[in-house]
């Protein structure tokens, strides 16, 4: 009986120490690892909101780029850490496809998220001195000599490489993929005429198109977009896209499946209120950023919903099986 009730204080206050240390969380600087270059369009989302959250949140959250493996670098990093809410992975779109391309076994049903930031639209672009006038050209070029024209991308898995594997199946026309490390600098690959065209976000784009160091040719979505006025949506050459639409990135915070509760539900509440501020709303806005603002199980469903249309799509398109 005393063993007992030995071990019964012995859990109760193991219990005790811990609720406290839940309690005083965050006890230390929080490490924010993004899963793609600086400058890119994930880099500039984290930063800032980086910055509102830590304000109540009682500790600095330092923010470090971890590139390489389609942003599977990052997320085993984020996976091999404790799940104690000290290691966020500050990431996009790509996990999900992991599993089924082969590139890691982790994808984000190996996490919880925090914070569902938003999604947007992302539109085919080529240099100011381009030959090609609209993406028809540039279907054509491909079609007559196969993979003779430069794609840049962020790898297998990444955003360039989902739309390119759409413009395959539709089209039939096949490109020279060249990968860089993030959207930044395959966007740079194509305004330094490394490569001919790629797949750029409005946000990566829009300072470049209305300087006229870049041309959007169209847009991968149903509609034209407010922020790029004349540029057409890409059903307007090739209607039968409209079966991949809508669809776009999104970027999301999440702490590794695990974690306390109640530590997700501090850090929630601190990006939550972050998204909110006006100043990121302007950021947002600046970079037509579609706010969601999920936490919970709103995101989690979102995220689920988009695995499912992605895969599914590419399954379409042939690119995976």
């Amino acid at each position: 009986m005393k063993k007992f009730f030995a071990l019964v204080l012995a859990v109760a206050m193991a219990l005790s120490v811990c609720s406290v240390a839940l309690a005083d969380y965050p006890e230390k600087n929080v490490n924010g690892i993004i899963q793609w270059g600086e400058g890119g369009g994930t880099d500039v989302l984290m930063r800032p909101l980086a910055s509102l959250a830590e304000k109540d949140f009682g500790a600095s959250i330092v923010c470090q780029n971890m590139t390489g493996g389609t942003g599977s670098i990052a997320v085993q990093y984020v996976s091999d850490q404790e799940a104690d809410g000290y290691n966020l992975l500050m990431g996009a779109e790509n996990a999900p496809l992991y599993q089924v391309l082969g590139i890691s076994e982790l994808t984000y049903a190996d996490f919880d998220c925090v914070y569902l930031i938003g999604d947007e639209t992302v539109g085919i672009v080529v240099p100011k001195d381009s030959p090609y006038n609209s993406f028809t050209d540039i279907v054509n070029a491909a079609l007559a000599e196969p993979e003779s024209v430069t794609l840049s991308t962020t790898g297998k898995g990444g955003l360039p490489w989902e739309v390119g594997s759409f413009i395959t199946s539709v089209t039939g026309a096949t490109f020279n993929q060249i990968p860089y490390d993030s959207d930044k600098s395959a966007l740079t690959a194509v305004m330094g005429g490394e490569c001919e065209f790629t797949v750029c976000k409005v946000m990566s784009g829009r300072q470049y198109a209305e300087s006229g160091d870049i041309k959007f040719l169209c847009m991968f979505s149903k509609d034209e977009v407010a922020a790029l006025p004349g540029v057409p949506s890409i059903l307007a050459e090739y209607p039968a896209f409209e079966q991949y639409l809508p669809w776009g990135p999104f970027y999301g915070v999440f702490v590794k499946k695990g974690t306390d509760a109640s530590i997700i539900e501090k850090l929630s509440a601190a990006f939550s209120a972050a998204g909110q501020d006006p100043s990121y709303q302007e950021v947002l806005a600046n970079r037509s950023i579609n706010f969601k603002g999920y936490t919970g199980a709103e995101a989690e469903q979102y995220i689920t919903a988009y695995s499912a249309n992605t895969i599914g799509a590419l399954k379409t398109a042939g690119a995976i099986d």
